[in-house]
């Protein structure tokens, strides 16, 4: 795909992109994708996918309370339980506002670990990473924000997200499906959004402005990006998934580099790329 080769113009020092098909084909590639790279909050989709397993497996329920009083599995994975963005501290009640927290992944991380008596980076590895043959990938320390993982690595995720085989696909469909809907807050490095949604662990693109895809993503977009640079979509509608790594933190030259990045890797696929 030449629209790739754009991140040769991204203002960092190392990056490398791929784009997968729903079907597993990997479309594209450019930079180093066996490089492995910090995910910062790409590291979220990953642990909640764990986090997802465990509840196929019966070890936790969606429903059953978790973190702080009122708050449940399901308001951790969808950033609604009240806990800080740093702290592990309620700010407001379960529920009533998008809070996006990585205090409330760590709290999830330590109650799946205490369900199923396996800590948590090594769960994540038993349930996501071995099974999809993600080798160079781990998450080690904080699962909000301290994985590490290649672009290689994460075109597997990134299949398995369109065409589930770790899951039941109708559990995917939830997780990228808005829960809570209607809900406000600030989407780190884009501001306040008054419908702030996200589904279970995936931020939903639907009619959020200013954003980190691009202005021909579908509403049903879904994924996350990181600090550190990085970020990983799947458009249904386009049939495709887009993983993106680098080694230059988030600020303005993200914010006017990756949209128009995925407006080009759309249409190169609307072309029949």
């Amino acid at each position: 795909m030449e629209s790739l080769a754009l991140i040769e113009n991204w203002p960092v020092p190392n990056a490398a992109v791929a784009v997968v098909r729903a079907d597993g084909t990997v479309v594209g590639t450019h930079g180093p994708t066996s490089r492995a790279f910090p995910l910062a909050s790409v590291t979220k989709p990953l642990a909640a996918y764990a986090a997802l397993v465990a509840y196929e497996e019966g070890a936790v329920e969606l429903d059953e309370p978790a973190g702080p009083e009122g708050s449940t599995v399901r308001h951790l994975l969808a950033h609604s339980s009240g806990l800080a963005f740093d702290e592990h501290r309620a700010t407001s009640t379960p529920g009533t506002r998008r809070l996006y927290s990585n205090a409330g992944f760590e709290v999830l991380g330590d109650h799946i670990a205490k369900a199923t008596e396996i800590p948590f980076a090594d769960y994540v590895h038993q349930a996501v990473l071995e099974p999809l043959g993600m080798v160079s990938t781990s998450v080690a320390g904080s699962p909000a924000k301290d994985g590490v993982s290649t672009v290689d690595d994460l075109v597997r995720f990134a299949a398995e997200l369109q065409t589930p085989r770790l899951l039941d696909p109708r559990t995917v469909l939830e997780a990228t499906t808005v829960v809570f809907p209607g809900l406000s807050g600030v989407l780190p490095g884009y501001g306040n959004q008054k419908n702030n949604d996200w589904g279970l662990g995936f931020e939903i693109r639907d009619a959020k402005s200013p954003h980190w895809t691009g202005s021909s993503s579908s509403p049903r977009t879904f994924g996350h990006f990181g600090q550190s640079g990085t970020f990983l979509w799947a458009d249904p509608e386009a049939g495709a998934a887009c993983v993106a790594l680098a080694d230059r933190d988030f600020g303005p030259w993200a914010v006017q580099a990756w949209p128009p990045f995925t407006d080009a890797v759309l249409a190169e696929l609307a072309a029949g790329a």
